[in-house]
């Protein structure tokens, strides 16, 4: 979720940490991770051919960039997914922070490929996504169907078994059903009781999440029978900072009883993205809302539905600090001092199980608004490699 008001200021962090997720002692258990490759893509890419965006921002330069654009950016990767010849799916979100600014922002799939060797990424495609048989129930904003960030604020996506894709969105909250090539396959699935301000079924009713507060994350079983999407806000009633996840099954197109509870280390946080490792355990990154030199918290966690410790919660396990990568070669450039390297950009959505010691972490630039590595300058969209001090022991059915 990118929300603008955050993105323009530098709130206070409150310091205290939940003691089983507490940062030192997670970094003894585990080492430290370290860097081992480093790709960017420049903030000003945009679809080639593409239509002007950008038309609700106003005309003031926003980081040094003046709106309206030229064409589509390529920009907000909230979600990843692996491709078969070894490029990636990423996802771009609603578009501009809100539901308000983003009618010309088209929701679009990139296919790219970082080359760690030129620390470049090269975009080889993608397709938008679009309703061509008039499966959504609810009035959106373009004739042609094709889906804008007015509509949906699409944040999580995995690959299917058939092919194709299913996107977690932050709107109603739904679960969107798309064959390979975009177009929705069946009527968005709602989250039975729970209701986003951007719902179109509220009718009148209080909605009981935040807004754009939805899917924030979303894995995939390793059988392929079942999504585990996972908030990115609290329910009214439950406890400030947890975050419900829930199981849907895929063969009977329902969520089951199962639900688990993520509690993020400070109620202020939040979570950026979700991949399985195996049966029980994910990789979940939990971030602040600050960036650049302010920020404190960037972390991907290891957690477990076991419950191992008997709190009600998934317990978690730091298993790499965002902000102290390990980089002896120097490979991150500006973004690393004395051996060490930040990742330190307000919105880090995406992260991907490469091997079982190491990482895929790409952040959501939210062009042209974030500027987290250079003040004044919007950030570009970054991707990183990170080897993990232990193996995570990850089910092989995780890189098909």
């Amino acid at each position: 979720m990118k929300s603008i008001a955050i993105m323009m200021c530098a709130g206070a962090l409150v310091a205290g940490l939940a003691a089983p997720a507490a940062a030192d002692p997670g970094r003894e258990a585990n080492g430290r991770a370290t860097l081992t490759g480093f790709a960017a893509l420049p903030a000003q890419t945009f679809v080639p051919g593409s239509e002007p965006s950008g038309a609700h921002l106003g005309t003031d330069p926003i980081n040094g960039v003046t709106p309206p654009f030229p064409g589509q950016p390529v920009q907000g990767f909230s979600g990843i997914a692996r491709r078969p010849d070894g490029s990636y799916d990423v996802l771009s979100d609603n578009g501009y922070g809100a539901q308000a600014n983003s009618a010309d922002f088209l929701l679009r799939v990139h296919r790219i490929k970082p080359d760690f060797t030129t620390k470049s990424v090269q975009v080889l495609g993608g397709f938008h996504l679009s309703d061509p048989r008039k499966l959504v129930p609810f009035p959106l904003t373009r004739a042609n169907r094709t889906l804008t960030g007015a509509d949906f604020d699409v944040e999580s996506i995995v690959r299917a078994a058939d092919g194709g894709y299913w996107i977690g969105d932050e709107f109603g909250p739904f679960l969107l059903h798309f064959d390979g090539e975009g177009r929705l396959l069946e009527a968005p699935i709602e989250l039975p009781g729970v209701k986003a301000p951007e719902n179109p079924y509220l009718n009148g009713a209080e909605a009981n999440l935040g807004r754009s507060k939805g899917f924030e994350g979303m894995a995939r079983s390793v059988d392929g029978r079942r999504l585990y999407p996972l908030l990115e806000g609290t329910v009214t009633g439950d406890r400030p900072g947890d975050l419900r996840m829930y199981e849907f099954d895929l063969r009977r197109r329902a969520y089951t009883d199962r639900r688990w509870t993520y509690r993020l280390d400070d109620p202020s946080h939040s979570i950026g993205d979700m991949t399985a490792v195996d049966r029980h355990r994910f990789l979940v990154i939990e971030r602040d809302n600050l960036q650049g030199d302010a920020a404190k918290v960037k972390r991907v966690y290891l957690v477990d539905t076991r419950d191992r410790d008997g709190d009600g919660t998934l317990d978690k396990t730091l298993v790499a600090d965002l902000l102290d990568l390990a980089d002896p070669r120097g490979l991150g450039g500006t973004g690393g001092t004395g051996g060490t390297f930040r990742f330190p950009f307000q919105t880090i959505e995406d992260v991907i199980v490469l091997d079982d010691r190491t990482l895929g972490i790409l952040d959501d630039n939210n062009f042209p608004f974030s500027s987290g590595r250079t003040p004044g300058r919007p950030d570009d969209n970054e991707f990183i490699t990170v080897r993990l001090a232990r193996g995570l022991g990850t089910d092989p059915r995780v890189y098909r």
